[in-house]
């Protein structure tokens, strides 16, 4: 018997398990991919998981820092 089942030529995800979708630029906070790349993550090609990856650190400017919400609000 092998464990040849387990190595596998697949891109890991880049989810952190900090999943907030940011309301302006619709992506989440944790991995920067947007709702339709983490709903279609598991049935894309390598390839298409690479070009993700590839993308993902010119995203971190897309999030406008938020003025405080509910705590900013009580601060008033």
């Amino acid at each position: 018997m092998t464990d040849d089942i387990w190595q596998r030529d697949e891109i890991e995800s880049p989810c952190v398990k900090v999943c907030v979708i940011h309301p302006d630029s619709r992506l989440c906070t944790g991995c920067l991919r947007s709702i339709d790349e983490i709903g279609a993550w598991s049935k894309m090609s390598p390839e298409a998981r690479r070009a993700v990856m590839a993308e993902l650190p010119s995203r971190t400017g897309q999030l406008k820092i938020r003025r405080g919400g509910r705590a900013a609000r009580l601060l008033r």
